[in-house]
């Protein structure tokens, strides 16, 4: 009984850190599988032992808010839903009651209210009883209605989403592959609780509703889908759903399975809700669920195969991701013989090696992925060289997990990442070169050094003739790159992708040397060294790298095809002198560079690492035990959020 108890202490505090990282910071630190698997193991150790812990998540509906976001408390709770992986218990659960089966989607829960036919306000579901108020986000979401027909007060609930291609059109513009989002649900959580509205604006968000709350004098008959179809008639979009009982329930899930990879938004399972209001209420609820409503997860259909190989595939920022290869199998109705394992922290945890047993199925019925190792030979021969160059590889530990990368500066998987860089919005913010079609041009001989994306005009026919490309394709190409011709100097420095230096670093040195090119070539690593902010080791990387006649001739190349101007500073400089680490997410500006850039035109300074130097660390998650949080406290450095930053 106490191993069961410690085992229980165990699974509370893993899946409360799995649900916070989830929910709060919008990152991921387990598959959904394994959170099931955990889960549902605490709740069987639960009823064995008769105990439940306080801080369970089997009784906790939610987490608590940390943004700087306005609170407001729901007037109802907002439960949580009992669930099933077994279509035969769902059946048995609708019986012959007429039930509505809708897409369960995978997004942000918010509550819109109306009143005098207008939107009054929106309120995130936040912990299920206290949420945060985004009405002016909500505005700004692709198909929320501001007005509506009905006069009286309306108070509804949805589903905020972000749909696959508009996922990865946003990570395709984020140049560093470990700042990208590691899935639509994530990126919409972000881009909803934004305190800058502009953000949300160019994110795409889309509401679909789900549950009505309450409608002023409106008689419904009785019925969950008048509800649906009146909020459709008002101008909302509604979620897919169709009509069942246990007739036809089967035959509903197979639909519903069978179109889940052609959907635009991403679900992780269904939704049954008794159509009969009256009846619904009168089953009332547990502390945790409504019994008129039911959660069906995909039963993850698992396969055996046999691990034949690990494949190294390099990536453009110089990580070398494994790629488990093993004998094909049929999963959800398509044949898989390959899943990404992502790192070698995740292999050593499953102990994989060549041959073993290994089981495999599709998270969300979509993506590929190992499940469980049932031989466990360990990991081996992981490769000394990169299998595009053959350059030295070597094992990083970073934020303690260790992945492979090329150390090899000269990769051709790096060159892409260095034309990545290059033309990034931070760079030379030349829009239409993805990191696909910068691949296509570079294996085709189009750009060697960085001032040929000036010259691709030479190449007008070829591209042309491209796949993806033609006539207006490639105008808007040179438009965007005939744009990019006016920049700063400081822009041009960082988008060399010289080691150890950002763009603050670059605006430091070139601000020091009045944005004059023949100033910053002749400088010596001493001075510098001497500029605040810089110090040996940029300087040592600023004049190795220009020390490099080969690289110092391309740098003057690249000036010849560009107009510079000069760097613009605020004239306000009431941050002159203060050093700021920023960490975490960020609500009130787009991302970290944003606020950077700010912090650095008013006269701060912004490094990585919180030292005695150090005189504010901006984390949203004032009171969290983040590393960077603990180091602040031990140095009597104060933490504040955007908010109080914005107040200095």
């Amino acid at each position: 009984m106490e191993e069961k108890k410690k085992r229980m202490k165990e699974l509370v505090e893993l899946l409360n850190r799995a649900g916070r990282a989830y929910y709060q910071e919008a990152d991921e630190i387990m598959s959904n599988y394994e959170y099931d698997a955990l889960y549902d193991e605490l709740v069987r150790l639960e009823k064995e032992t008769g105990t439940t812990l306080a801080a369970s998540p089997t009784v906790r509906v939610g987490y608590e808010v940390l943004s700087e976001l306005p609170k407001e408390r729901h007037e109802r709770p907002m439960l949580s839903l009992d669930k099933t992986k077994d279509v035969q218990a769902l059946k048995e659960w609708v019986g012959s009651h007429r039930t509505l089966l809708s897409w369960k989607m995978d997004g942000l829960t918010i509550v819109l209210t109306y009143q005098n036919g207008e939107l009054f306000k929106a309120v995130t579901r936040g912990n299920g009883e206290v949420g945060e108020v985004i009405t002016n986000n909500a505005r700004v979401f692709r198909n929320i209605p501001l007005r509506i027909p009905f006069q009286g007060e309306l108070v509804l609930r949805g589903e905020a989403v972000i749909g696959y291609q508009e996922f990865e059109r946003i990570n395709e513009e984020i140049p560093e592959a470990d700042a990208r989002y590691k899935n639509p649900r994530n990126l919409c959580s972000g881009s909803v609780r934004q305190l800058n509205n502009e953000v949300t604006a160019a994110r795409n968000v889309h509401f679909f509703a789900f549950s009505l709350v309450r409608a002023e004098g409106v008689d419904f008959g009785n019925s969950h889908e008048q509800e649906f179809l009146w909020l459709k008639d008002q101008g909302f979009e509604i979620v897919e759903y169709q009509v069942v009982t246990e007739e036809n329930l089967e035959e509903a899930v197979r639909w519903f399975s069978g179109h889940i990879e052609r959907n635009e938004y991403p679900s992780d399972g269904l939704v049954a809700l008794y159509d009969d209001i009256a009846y619904g209420r009168s089953l009332g609820q547990t502390a945790k669920f409504p019994r008129d409503s039911m959660a069906f997860k995909w039963q993850d259909e698992i396969r055996e195969t046999i691990l034949r190989e690990i494949e190294w595939s390099p990536s453009r920022t110089g990580l070398i991701n494994p790629v488990a290869v093993f004998d094909p199998v049929e999963l959800e109705g398509t044949t898989v013989s390959r899943a990404s394992v992502h790192n070698i922290s995740i292999m050593r945890g499953l102990e994989l090696g060549i041959g073993d047993t290994i089981e495999v199925y599709k998270a969300n019925m979509i993506i590929p992925q190992i499940a469980e190792n049932k031989t466990r030979s360990g990991v081996k021969d992981i490769p000394e060289v990169c299998p595009v160059c053959g350059g030295a590889t070597e094992i990083r530990n970073v934020n303690e997990v260790e992945s492979l990368y090329c150390t090899n500066p000269d990769c051709q998987a790096k060159k892409i990442k260095a034309f990545t860089l290059f033309v990034s919005r931070d760079a030379l913010n030349i829009e239409g070169l993805s990191e696909a079609t910068l691949e296509k041009f570079i294996a085709r001989g189009f750009l060697h050094e960085f001032s040929d994306v000036f010259r691709l005009s030479r190449f007008r026919d070829r591209i042309v003739e491209m796949e993806g490309f033609g006539e207006k394709s490639y105008e808007n190409l040179m438009s965007s790159v005939e744009k990019s011709r006016k920049t700063t100097l400081a822009r041009v420095v960082y988008s060399l992708g010289i080691p150890n230096i950002g763009l603050s670093g670059a605006k430091l040195i070139c601000r020091r040397f009045d944005d004059e090119a023949d100033k910053l070539l002749e400088a010596d690593e001493e001075e510098l060294a001497d500029i605040d902010g810089v110090g040996p080791v940029i300087a040592s990387s600023f004049t190795g790298y220009f020390a490099d006649a080969e690289k110092k001739e391309s740098f003057l190349r690249l000036l010849s095809e560009l107009v510079l101007e000069k760097e613009e500073t605020a004239e306000v400089q009431d941050l002159k002198g203060r050093v700021f680490v920023i960490t975490g997410s960020l609500n009130h500006f787009s991302n970290r560079a944003e606020l950077k850039e700010l912090i650095e035109k008013r006269g701060g300074k912004v490094t990585g690492s919180v030292t005695g130097k150090t005189d504010y660390l901006i984390n949203n998650d004032t009171t969290s035990s983040s590393s960077k949080n603990k180091k602040a406290g031990e140095l009597g450095i104060p933490v504040i959020s955007e908010e109080e930053f914005l107040k200095l």
